[in-house]
């Protein structure tokens, strides 16, 4: 099996973060989107993982370096892949038609889930869908009494259906996948002014081609600050759930309450401070005379006499002072 990831969006929500790193790389709980995602869908998988081919734009080789890392620590062998204009996911994914040779799972860059799914490798296709109170803003699917979807919408003006599609798919046949992706293309069929995935979908769906779905317990978004915030509350408890260990044996806490769960990266110093519920705090970080919650604290910041909550802070930051919630992005530094 492949996975194939899109991932080339600019993440502009969720500046300033993503002005000096991708979105799928912001670390959540420690680890960055991507990577929780290919660990989930590996998990997921009841055969091995050969190829993962991650579709981005110009991100630089050390992005590009981090990607196939992570593909590697997944057991599969990484594939870059480019696309230089944002013209929609069926677009994206057609990026990746080298490893469109063999049954597939597609997964866009900016999606967690809290699911117990194992893939029916036998099915035509499975689509992972989650019910919202607000269908008008995704692509939906309508089901008939079998569980089999008959209809796919984008962004429907009217209801038809609160079965959000949440970007995971998987495909027995991923050659008629990219044929299908190509048709959009020559014959410019667009949807929303863009080549839709939903549209190929919707062609495979009239030919006879049967789509079941998977259903998640928790959809999680990290499209701008305070949602990624929460999807780092969300992945904490699950793994408090798990019983995982969070704290690094490096760390160095002098007179620190830790509430869990809390992860606390390596090198880690924490001194006269409580920390928690739900913060992460990135590797060679120091925060003292501080009370930190709900928050995520990347790599090597530095945080004395502060009281934070509801905040998100990028690499390399200096603060001292007043309480605050932020949204810094790397090398800031802040001081009452």
């Amino acid at each position: 099996m492949n996975i194939i990831i899109p991932m080339a969006g600019r993440g502009t929500r969720l500046r300033p973060h993503t002005l000096t790193v991708p979105k799928p790389l912001i670390p959540v709980a420690g680890k960055p989107i991507v990577q929780r995602l290919v660990e989930d869908i590996v998990q997921m998988c009841n055969e091995p993982v050969e190829n993962i081919g991650f579709i981005i734009g110009d991100f630089g080789k050390e992005v590009e370096n981090q990607l196939l890392n992570i593909a590697a620590k997944a057991g599969a062998t990484g594939h870059i892949f480019y696309q230089d204009q944002p013209l929609g996911t069926a677009h994206a994914i057609l990026c990746g038609e080298k490893l469109m040779d063999r049954n597939i799972i597609v997964a866009f860059a900016d999606t967690l889930f809290k699911a117990n799914i194992q893939i029916d490798t036998e099915s035509d296709g499975i689509i992972w869908v989650h019910r919202v109170d607000d269908p008008s803003k995704f692509g939906v699917v309508k089901l008939n009494a079998q569980n089999t979807i008959t209809e796919f919408i984008e962004k429907p003006d009217t209801f038809i259906s609160d079965m959000a599609i949440i970007g995971i798919y998987y495909f027995k046949d991923g050659k008629y996948l990219s044929n299908e992706l190509q048709y959009l293309i020559d014959n410019e069929i667009k949807d929303k002014g863009e080549y839709q995935l939903t549209s190929a979908l919707e062609n495979m769906k009239q030919k006879d081609m049967e789509f079941g779905i998977a259903s998640v317990e928790e959809w999680l978004d990290c499209g701008n600050k305070d949602a990624t915030v929460y999807t780092n509350q969300r992945i904490l408890e699950f793994s408090k759930e798990k019983e995982l260990t969070l704290i690094s044996p490096t760390a160095t806490l002098q007179n620190a309450a830790i509430i869990e769960p809390c992860y606390i990266g390596n090198n880690v110093l924490i001194n006269n401070s409580v920390i928690g519920p739900h913060v992460s705090i990135g590797d060679g970080s120091t925060i003292e005379n501080s009370v930190l919650s709900n928050s995520i604290i990347q790599t090597k910041v530095v945080i004395k006499n502060k009281i934070i909550t509801n905040s998100m802070l990028g690499n390399h930051i200096t603060l001292t002072g007043n309480a605050a919630q932020l949204s810094l992005g790397d090398y800031s530094e802040q001081q009452a």
